[in-house]
């Protein structure tokens, strides 16, 4: 319940209890301590229910503790839903959207080019470039 708690901890906590209260009201206190700790157990099991219950028969199965990040990463994406990182940075990836978008607007160029006259259509941005090191008006990353 308590990791960072030594047994050196523990033993003064007994020694200091043993101190406060005496030996003759200390298992009466211990008795109060524990009673409380289980209503306060019991009252938190109830609302856990009740919310359960407001929720829906679906989420009968539903645990407070995979609301916890670490625990929510390590059960949706690290074990079985079938998505691991790969997939999910696949999937989030805009490249892909980014070169359909560019091949099809350079498709459309290329057909602008073929069917055009030349005295009579606009120059295409990579016609307009002056030298092999200048860089193209048009860039497909803004788009």
């Amino acid at each position: 319940m308590f990791p960072n708690i030594s047994f050196m901890d523990l033993l003064t906590l007994a020694i200091l209890a043993v101190v406060l209260f005496g030996p003759d009201k200390l298992p009466e206190v211990i008795q109060n301590v524990v009673g409380f700790l289980r209503r306060v157990r019991e009252f938190s099991e109830s609302a856990k229910q009740e919310v359960r219950s407001e929720l829906g028969p679906e989420f009968e199965d539903f645990e407070f503790e995979d609301l916890h990040p670490k625990t929510l990463i390590r059960k949706h994406v690290l074990d079985g839903d079938g998505l691991g990182i790969d997939e999910i940075r696949r999937a989030l990836d805009p490249r892909a959207e980014l070169s359909e978008v560019s091949d099809a607007v350079l498709g459309a160029a290329d057909d602008r080019r073929d069917a055009a006259p030349a005295e009579r259509r606009t120059p295409l941005p990579e016609e307009t470039v002056d030298g092999p090191d200048a860089h193209a008006a048009f860039d497909p990353d803004a788009t």
